[in-house]
């Protein structure tokens, strides 16, 4: 697809969903380690002693991980959770958590700013790490910021909703523990400061030497299959493969001798510009693929107006998704099981995908890929996906010696995987930073622009459930149903009593983006102040309400944070009975005859 973008369309408008989800992760650890990936193997969580999750839900997001990590607590390992809603793992059968830190939704800097606060003034560093695997005079910098009294967890509790005491015994339990390992998800990146959040966790886990072995390390769960291999492969606007930035000759005439065209310099539009762009007229076309921007991506307005202005949408998908009611052109997908190819997980690691069954539409993916490509001149001659791992690995030093070969030996491999590491690396960071030192680097707290107030006096927070997998595409699709067949809205029972909403009443949640209805359920796994829905189902469209607030380094949107109203409703929004019409319209098929 980048390939696509940067040698034929000629230019470097492309993007991955990584843009919504873990952008933040790529920036923050590049900043730190030098690496934009996750430290560990997922082996790993069986030699930990202590476990952060921060915003993450592994028992229904990840659910194999958290099979592993549950046995892991079973055998004696102590657990915090951080995150504003009291999920699964906190407490359930043979597993509580330690301590559960219920923040307020925004407020994830201070409470990590806090934790280091209380490991630094205390003494609780690893100072012969830092000396040997640190660059000592940032460190010095960072000390003289987080010692500060204005970061200590009295002074922040009544902003995080945190109790103080809490705080500082989990950030000694962290810090005294023994192997300390920090997980987190998209309740860290999908914030206006999702990359200082991952900046402070990456400071905590160098502050108290976990790095570099089995049981510690910082490990984002990544929210889909082949999020990583998408980043890896640099389906980011302003990175090539291999993270490497596009403004650099060096990296560019890699590829302009493999390719044969000469590569931009200069960094192309993310999605949110994307659409931006379109709006004002100067975007004119998109190809998508395996996406579905107007269900997963914030403020659906803008989204649609954004894909109806554009004069040539094409959809590649397995279905007809919300994005493809747009589309002027649709190219049917193919599944697993009918292509070949690699998948990349969040522990870097390879893995081979086998075709099983001809494809029902005729090609596979890649194909589909080359003849657009070809189409416009591209020239391409792959006959195989194992020739296009071979071309990764002559131009990607990281990936030099992956060959379809080597994955049929090992079963799969991490990255990097070259000439220093010719059987991949397990584990980064063992002998020294990818960077050569860590950084160590201020993390200041800013409260987002999203605040509630008077119109808007809650805070909604967004995440999945087991039985649907991300927008739904493919589990609404399948018997799931039965056990999700709504998005839920989940309220503290005195915030409905003050609003007259009883247990399973229809709801309407407002935002200054947007409203919809849902139904509401009464519970305490939310705060007062907080509700929380999931967003797996179009005729709800949870992000109609949602912002265009995001991240300040990557645009990764701002899904975890949106101040709403809650009010009883007879029935569906304006916006919901007109985007069932539209969509009705959009996915009349005609008859094949025709």
């Amino acid at each position: 697809m980048q390939k696509l973008t940067r040698a034929v369309f000629r230019n470097n408008n492309t993007d991955t969903c990584a843009r919504v989800c873990h952008s933040p992760t790529g920036y923050g650890l590049g900043k730190t380690y030098g690496t934009s990936a996750g430290t560990q193997d997922f082996d790993s969580v069986a030699d930990a002693d202590v476990v952060v999750i921060i915003g993450a839900n592994p028992t229904d997001g990840h659910p194999v991980f958290a099979s592993r990590l549950k046995a892991r607590l079973r055998q004696g390992a102590k657990l915090i959770v951080i995150d504003p809603r009291r999920t699964d793992i906190v407490r359930s059968a043979h597993v509580e958590a330690a301590f559960h830190l219920p923040l307020k939704p925004g407020t994830n800097v201070a409470v990590v700013t806090a934790m280091a606060h209380v490991i630094v003034t205390e003494g609780l560093f690893d100072e012969a790490f830092i000396r040997e695997r640190c660059d000592w005079d940032e460190f010095q910098y960072y000390v003289d910021f987080v010692a500060d009294p204005r970061h200590s967890p009295e002074n922040i509790e009544a902003m995080t909703g945190v109790p103080a005491d809490d705080l500082r015994q989990a950030a000694r339990l962290y810090a005294t523990g023994g192997n300390g390992a920090i997980y987190y998800g998209l309740g860290v990146t999908e914030h206006s400061q999702g990359s200082t959040t991952v900046i402070g966790i990456a400071n905590l886990a160098m502050l108290t030497g976990n790095i570099g072995r089995a049981g510690v390390g910082v490990n984002p769960l990544r929210g889909q299959n082949n999020v990583q291999g998408s980043c890896d492969m640099g389906s980011f606007p302003h990175e090539l493969p291999g993270y490497r930035h596009v403004k650099l000759p060096e990296v560019r005439a890699i590829y302009e001798n493999a390719w044969g065209v000469e590569i931009d310099p200069e960094p192309g539009l993310r999605i949110p510009n994307m659409l931006d762009a379109a709006v004002e007229g100067t975007f004119r076309g998109l190809y998508c693929q395996g996406e579905d921007i107007l269900q997963s991506d914030p403020d659906t307005h803008h989204v649609a107006a954004g894909l109806r202005a554009m004069d040539c949408v094409i959809v590649h998908d397995l279905f007809l998704n919300e994005t493809a009611n747009y589309a002027h052109v649709f190219l049917p997908g193919s599944s697993f099981l009918e292509k070949d190819g690699t998948f990349t997980n969040a522990e870097r690691r390879i893995n081979r995908v086998r075709r099983v069954m001809a494809p029902r539409n005729g090609y596979e993916d890649w194909e589909i890929t080359q003849m657009l490509a070809n189409a416009m001149g591209g020239n391409w001659t792959y006959t195989h996906p194992s020739q296009i791992m071979d071309e990764i690995a002559a131009t990607t030093p990281s990936f030099a010696n992956v060959s379809y070969e080597l994955l049929e030996e090992k079963g799969s491999v991490q990255w990097p995987c070259n000439g220093s590491a010719p059987e991949g690396t397990p584990m980064m960071h063992v002998d020294g930073f990818v960077s050569g030192k860590g950084h160590f680097m201020v993390t200041e707290y800013v409260a987002t622009d999203e605040r509630a107030g008077p119109r808007f006096p809650l805070l909604l927070t967004t995440g999945r459930i087991l039985s649907h997998y991300n927008v739904g595409a493919q589990t609404r699709r399948t018997e799931n149903v039965v056990w999700h067949p709504e998005d839920i809205l989940e309220i503290h029972p005195h915030d409905a009593e003050q609003r007259g909403v009883k247990e399973g009443d229809w709801v309407r949640l407002a935002s200054r983006a947007g409203e919809t209805t849902l139904r509401a359920t009464l519970t305490d796994r939310v705060a007062a102040g907080v509700v929380y829905t999931t967003f797996h189902h179009p005729t709800t469209q949870a992000n109609v309400v949602t912002t265009d607030f995001s991240d300040w380094a990557t645009n990764c949107p701002e899904y975890k944070v949106t101040a709403v109203q809650v009010s009883p409703s007879n029935g569906p929004s304006d916006w919901q009975e007109s985007y069932n019409a539209q969509a009705e319209l959009a996915r009349r098929i005609l008859p094949a005859a025709e």
